[in-house]
């Protein structure tokens, strides 16, 4: 990464102050960036990768210009839509300069995901439980998650947290066994990963799709709240 556009990522993701759930993209080179300046000068950066398929570079996700410089969004963007072909914008509900873009420039949009926040602190108990680290004899069908949950000698369910998001956020995945579920499992060991996050200094985060009702309910019911979406729409 360029030490401009790494510079204005700080300041990105200082300003926000929020799990941003593309931040892995920038780690593993799955999308191209772009410099704005003016005179000389960065004011600002943006990046595009592939919304299906990673290599086709045809969505722009990331999009910042430092603030003395956010009257200049709209002709960076107009700029920037020549300069990479993209057909869409995919970005976070919670990201205020990006979010505007996608209502100013883009039709047929559709949320894709929910975007979960800590918001409580739970006290949920289901007695004969025990939550703990996976150990090498448990069986899973091929699944590695590093935490398991038993209830009376079985597994019932299991889980982790997903650390390569931006610092401090622990992004919070589970699953329960089919014959253990609507059972409150779910949302015990979402409770008990938001403790393990807590405990290594992180803050919990979760996401779930749209139509997954159940998870929603889950993750709510262990003490997260909505904060956002997942928002794609096609550039026109």
């Amino acid at each position: 990464m360029p030490p401009d556009i790494k510079v204005l990522r700080e300041h990105f993701l200082h300003e926000r102050k929020f799990q941003f759930v593309y931040n892995k993209c920038h780690d593993y080179n799955w999308c191209d960036d772009y410099i704005f300046s003016v005179d000389g000068n960065t004011i600002g950066y943006s990046a595009v990768w592939g919304s299906d398929k990673r290599e086709e570079r045809d969505a722009i996700f990331e999009f910042y210009l430092l603030p003395p410089f956010a009257r200049y969004s709209t002709g960076c963007f107009e700029k920037l839509r020549s300069a990479c072909n993209a057909k869409y914008i995919e970005c976070q509900s919670n990201d205020a300069m990006i979010i505007d873009l996608l209502f100013r420039y883009t039709g047929n949009i559709a949320a894709e995901s929910i975007l979960f926040e800590d918001h409580r602190t739970t006290s949920l108990v289901i007695p004969g439980t025990r939550f703990r680290k996976r150990s090498n004899e448990d069986e899973w069908n091929g699944e590695d998650s590093e935490f398991v949950m038993e209830a009376e000698g079985a597994l019932v369910a299991s889980g982790g947290l997903m650390l390569n998001y931006n610092w401090p956020y622990a992004d919070i995945y589970m699953q329960v066994k089919e014959p253990f579920r609507q059972k409150g499992y779910g949302s015990l060991i979402v409770q008990e990963l938001k403790r393990e996050a807590w405990s290594m200094m992180r803050i919990p985060a979760a996401r779930c799709n749209i139509h997954n009702h159940i998870s929603k309910a889950t993750l709510e019911k262990a003490g997260f709240r909505s904060c956002g979406h997942i928002l794609k729409g096609r550039l026109m």
